[in-house]
């Protein structure tokens, strides 16, 4: 896919996301000072690349809304839960499937004592880059006025 076509669907995909932001009024236990986004820790980022097993819909701690994760496994077999983000902010569709090979940056968390991977960015193939966290403090894009977030989409 050439990077005239990418463009509109970049562009579609960010205004969906910024229109979902505006519909959220309560952030459901994803909010940027709660207990689960504390367990995301910027100044440990790793990386990771595998294949999509599933994209699925979790519960990241007891009380939370449901959110996005990426079940993918690693060039070693291992599988490994990927957290992405809020489901209301995200929407249906991340423009991930099944037995894509994808990147991700981020940081490890222990919750309910399981290891998951809490996403900062997520790259699949030359063109296409999903970031939801500032990798320079951990900042959830979910958790940004309207204008910090047009600011860091327009930054890409």
């Amino acid at each position: 896919m050439n990077a005239q076509r990418i463009v509109p669907v970049v562009l579609a995909v960010l205004f969906c996301l910024m229109s979902s932001f505006a519909v959220a009024k309560d952030m459901g236990g994803w909010e940027e000072d709660g207990v689960y986004n504390k367990l995301y820790t910027a100044s440990e980022l790793d990386k990771l690349k595998g294949y999509v097993q599933k994209v699925t819909t979790v519960v990241p701690m007891k009380g939370m809304s449901p959110g996005v994760a990426i079940l993918i496994k690693d060039g070693d077999g291992d599988k490994i839960m990927v957290h992405v983000g809020p489901k209301w902010f995200l929407g249906d569709s991340i423009g991930i499937k099944r037995g894509e090979k994808i990147k991700v940056k981020g940081s490890w968390a222990e919750i309910d004592g399981k290891d998951v991977f809490m996403a900062s960015k997520i790259k699949k193939g030359d063109y296409f880059v999903l970031k939801v966290r500032l990798t320079k403090n951990g900042k959830p894009f979910w958790a940004m006025s309207p204008e910090e977030l047009a600011k860091e989409r327009a930054s890409d």
